[in-house]
């Protein structure tokens, strides 16, 4: 990352770092809801083929973002920072799709742990 970004990320409060995170989410879940439905993308179907390497496992977003919370302390803290920021990003973005968008769309928030067998 370029050292201005990390030295604004750096003096980032914790009310920033969430809001950035939060801002974050938005872009993301905007991506996500014009993949899902402007292309009529469904990540269940369509990425199906990644069961293989994860053993069946779904692996959502929002676990990416669970994974560098903790992770982000091992950084200098500019770089910690920015990585709170996409995890949060992840994490509410991945929550907001899964149990805001879809269920009001589609009736099920699709939330699955494993990829769906097929017969």
């Amino acid at each position: 990352m370029p050292k201005k970004l990390l030295t604004l990320c750096a003096a980032m409060s914790r009310r920033q770092i969430l809001a950035s995170g939060l801002l974050l989410a938005i872009v993301i879940e905007t991506i996500t809801v014009i993949l899902r439905f402007g292309f009529a993308l469904q990540s269940t179907r369509d990425t199906a083929a990644l069961g293989a390497f994860t053993l069946g496992l779904r692996v959502h977003h929002g676990y990416i973002g669970l994974l560098l919370v903790p992770l982000a302390w091992c950084f200098p803290l500019g770089l910690r920072h920015a990585v709170w920021i996409i995890a949060i990003g992840l994490i509410f973005s991945d929550l907001a799709h899964h149990f805001i968008v879809l269920w009001y769309f589609t009736g099920s928030p699709q939330f699955d742990f494993v990829y769906p067998t097929r017969p």
